[in-house]
């Protein structure tokens, strides 16, 4: 007790008390219940309390911090400032050299053949039939088994696939150039629904519709784009975003922006499949999804340049494993690929019939687009349970984000900028794995896509980027000190 004149006087209790609760919610709400003020203040040890990853983000945001923040800025102004358009469509082998001769090109970081998954599988054994390297599915699969067809990243080559896509020397993509960053990105012509390869089936009818595509409607688009002249593929998403897509699980709006800007070149067409053509861009309403991802990817290898930065660069998973990037890393931090949540299934599927995510249509993520976008979707809202749900996954991903889009508004949020720049740092430190949009293909049967979701990424890969990051700046600054103690 404080002493006055020699005697002790007894402290006098508050008559009101308020509490900031830092802990469990329960706490609060024990407190609030007996009738007094209670502030919950939503905080976690950070990184999970391992220490490891605690020194590193204490130097990352402290010792380097000024370093990494910098570098982070020219991500996010690359990111903002590039302007990929469309320039044209060609064969794999013309736009990318290096994929001449037998090779496929899949989704996700590198893996064996003995590790591809179901769906992946007969999309490749499509893609080799479709090429004339085999008679049937069943050749394919020994041809592809015995090394005879190489399997590499499209990634690896400037190019994006979505889904179980695999992509030939043979097959047509559309080629984008990001002219501020003088770089290029394909991407293949997106197959459609149905029985398509990209959805993991590999029947006769998939298989005609690769060498569809390739005879037919690759020509004919060519001839179109080519009239029609470049295309600003991120002036259409912008606009969008205004009318109900998220650019990820969907794309309808941007779709029908592409058909008006190609309406009139293909009426004027003179290529023989322009009719045929017409008909398979009126009920492919995921015809932009393709061109969104190769838009998203000459973006994010412009920001790839830069080094130092803890900003994602590559976010994409092929079924079996999920990997991310960071500029001026050549490998890829993986971990399994996670299964998809939040999900909507076709009537007689659940979650035991789904595979596991997939595909290149990641990257839509890291520049603001997919689930940084989801308050910008009414459709994907229903996976979320509601409006509100959708307005708490874009508040959530922001959490973990460096900055606000400039040129992608989001309407139901009094047109805020969607977040962009994912933060390895933020990530693992809140532990807030980036939510992916995206569609679920049956695990084991060719039956193509079952469902829709939403998919966390595996907190383990951006761990690993942190603490590559943190040792690559630490070996630098031993590099750059005299010698002495």
């Amino acid at each position: 007790m404080p002493q006055g004149e020699g005697k002790p006087t007894p402290v006098a209790l508050p008559s009101e008390v308020g509490v900031v609760n830092v802990g469990l919610g329960v706490l609060g709400e024990s407190v609030r219940a007996q009738g007094a003020p209670a502030v919950d203040l939503d905080w976690r040890i950070p990184a999970g309390g391992r220490a490891d990853l605690v020194a590193a983000l204490t130097r990352l945001h402290g010792r380097w911090g000024s370093q990494v923040e910098q570098a982070n800025r020219e991500v996010v102004r690359r990111l903002e400032e590039s302007v990929p358009v469309l320039v044209g469509v060609s064969r794999l082998a013309e736009a990318v050299p290096e994929a001449d001769g037998r090779v496929l090109l899949h989704p996700g970081p590198p893996l064996a053949w003995a590790d591809v998954c179901a769906p992946l599988r007969r999309s490749a054994r499509a893609a080799a039939v479709a090429q004339g390297w085999a008679g049937s599915p069943e050749e394919a699969e020994a041809l592809i088994g015995r090394g005879a067809v190489r399997l590499e990243p499209a990634n690896h080559h400037a190019t994006v696939v979505p889904m179980a896509t695999v992509v030939g020397p043979l097959d047509p993509v559309f080629v984008v150039e990001n002219r501020p960053g003088g770089n290029r990105s394909c991407a293949p012509l997106n197959q459609g629904p149905g029985e398509a390869p990209w959805l993991g089936v590999d029947s006769p009818e998939a298989i005609r519709r690769l060498i569809w595509l390739r005879e037919v409607a690759g020509p004919a688009l060519a001839e179109a784009i080519r009239s029609a002249g470049p295309i600003d593929l991120f002036a259409l998403v912008a606009q969008g975003l205004q009318m109900g897509d998220d650019v990820h699980i969907r794309s309808q709006a941007t779709t029908n922006l592409l058909l008006r800007a190609l309406l009139p070149h293909l009426v004027t067409g003179r290529h023989p499949g322009m009719p045929e053509l017409a008909r398979f861009l009126s009920w492919n309403h995921l015809f932009f999804l393709n061109l969104a991802m190769a838009a998203a990817k000459a973006t994010v290898d412009w920001a790839a340049q830069v080094e130092g930065s803890s900003v994602v660069v590559g976010m994409a998973r092929n079924g079996t494993t999920f990997g991310v990037r960071l500029g001026g890393f050549e490998g890829w931090f993986t971990a399994p690929a996670p299964p998809v949540g939040n999900a909507l299934y076709q009537p007689g599927y659940g979650p035991e019939d789904g595979a596991p995510d997939i595909g290149d249509s990641a990257v839509l993520e890291l520049v603001g687009l997919g689930g940084a976008a989801a308050a910008a979707s009414p459709a994907v809202a229903s996976f979320l349970g509601g409006i509100a749900g959708a307005f708490e996954a874009t508040a959530t991903f922001g959490s973990i984000c460096v900055a606000r889009s400039g040129r992608f508004k989001l309407p139901f949020l009094d047109f805020q900028g969607s977040p962009v720049g994912v933060d390895a740092r933020r990530v693992v430190e809140l532990e807030v794995a980036p939510m992916i949009d995206t569609g679920i293909l049956h695990a084991a049967e060719p039956q193509g896509q079952i469902g829709a979701g939403v998919a966390r990424a595996p907190l383990d890969c951006f761990r690993q980027a942190v603490l590559a990051l943190d040792r690559r700046l630490a070996a630098g600054e031993g590099r750059d000190r005299p010698p002495g103690p």
